[in-house]
């Protein structure tokens, strides 16, 4: 097995596990804060919850694949280090970067349905004549 099948395969092997890793952790962590987001709604949630994973392996893994190959030689050991932490650092902003994004729809959503259920305003005590 030659330097660049190596690569190839450490960078398979430790994305894909990456991945999982990370959506059953989001998947696991992110029941309650659904929940929360759609007004207890469980069932809702779950579901969501499910959907976002499916969404999350797809996208993750086909951006692993497409990001697989490389055009620069490997030579050696250091090359396979080198390429691999390049090619797994990008890996894991764009995991952080949707994380950031599914948290940022969620609050949304969450600080919307937590208006509808709000009390109205106190009406003003004071009434002041500007003119």
């Amino acid at each position: 097995m030659n330097a660049t099948t190596l690569t190839y395969a450490l960078y398979l092997v430790l994305a894909i596990t990456l991945t999982v890793w990370v959506a059953r952790t989001l998947h696991k962590n992110g029941r309650i804060f659904l929940v929360e987001c759609f007004q207890g709604n469980m069932e809702l949630a779950d579901s969501v919850n499910h959907l976002l994973v499916v969404g999350f392996y797809l996208i993750n893994i086909g951006f692993v694949s497409l990001y697989l190959k490389t055009s620069e030689s490997v030579i050696g050991a250091q090359g396979v280090f080198e390429i691999l932490s390049g090619k797994m650092g990008i890996v894991l902003l764009v995991l952080g970067g949707m994380h950031f994004f599914n948290l940022v729809v969620f609050t949304r959503m969450r600080r919307r349905g937590q208006l509808a259920t709000m009390p109205p305003p106190v009406p003003p005590m004071l009434r002041v004549d500007v003119g």
